[in-house]
């Protein structure tokens, strides 16, 4: 598959529709991917004619893998993983940020920076798939990456405090079923119907007034903002110093200066 079309944008009425369209690699994201998302996302964000983003991935078995560490070595990519840290959470910071609604259709399995999206998107529709054939997990602290591009900031937001502590700190797999405790899918579709069940929603959602959808959103954001933009400071703040070889009472020192740093 050529590059140029690992990401796909069309423009249907008042909805940009963007596609994850890397199946070959489970919707990973090298940097090229990143960089494409994060365009799109501009390019929508900026058209008049948009009113609502749809985001989705092509296949049924994985909405996305998350970062792609399989194609390049971790300690022989330094400069090209730190790209990867600045769009990652640029495309999360927008995702959360911007005026327009962020609807994310999920057919199949999520994985770090995958699920990172879902949780980024305003509003979620999701298949109606058992465990075993549709998982969610932030696998970060297994695989001894440090997390960062909002993987702890979502959860929060997501989920509270004890929830994302237990994703982030477990690595464990999830579904749907533990979704639906805290309400965050919008809607749930029967797998066979939900591309034309969620553009149903989507086609309704777009035609409810801009000035409701875009003030409601921002309003949100507005009361958010100054917190959720520390909290992607503070994140990398820590991630720098992640793999540094520290001791305690030197942890217990930077630890200190956050507190008093970000109050």
């Amino acid at each position: 598959m050529s590059e140029e079309n690992i990401i796909l944008y069309e423009l249907k009425g008042k909805v940009a529709t963007i596609v994850l369209n890397r199946p070959a690699a489970a919707h990973s994201f090298n940097l090229d991917l990143m960089k494409k998302l994060y365009t799109k996302l501009v390019e929508a964000e900026e058209d008049e004619r948009v009113k609502c983003i749809l985001l989705k991935s092509i296949g049924n078995r994985m909405f996305s893998a998350g970062i792609d560490i399989k194609s390049k070595s971790l300690d022989g990519n330094k400069e090209y993983f730190e790209e990867m840290k600045v769009y990652g959470r640029s495309i999360t910071q927008k995702m959360l940020i911007m005026k327009k609604p962020i609807i994310v259709q999920v057919q199949g399995t999520a994985i770090g920076f995958g699920m990172e999206l879902i949780m980024a998107s305003d509003l979620r529709i999701f298949a109606n798939r058992p465990k075993k054939e549709m998982f969610f997990r932030m696998p970060e602290i297994a695989i001894s990456i440090y997390p960062q591009t909002g993987a702890t900031i979502l959860p929060l937001l997501a989920f509270g405090l004890s929830y994302a502590k237990n994703i982030l700190f477990t690595a464990d797999e999830f579904g749907l079923g533990d979704l639906k405790k805290f309400n965050f899918p919008t809607r749930i579709f029967p797998l066979d119907k939900l591309d034309i069940e969620t553009k149903k929603f989507v086609r309704t959602f777009s035609k409810r007034m801009d000035s409701f959808m875009f003030l409601i959103k921002s309003s949100l954001n507005i009361m958010n903002t100054k917190y959720i933009e520390r909290w992607f400071d503070l994140e990398d703040e820590c991630g720098k110093i992640a793999y540094d070889k520290k001791t305690v009472k030197e942890l217990d020192e930077f630890i200190k200066t956050l507190y008093s740093k970000y109050p």
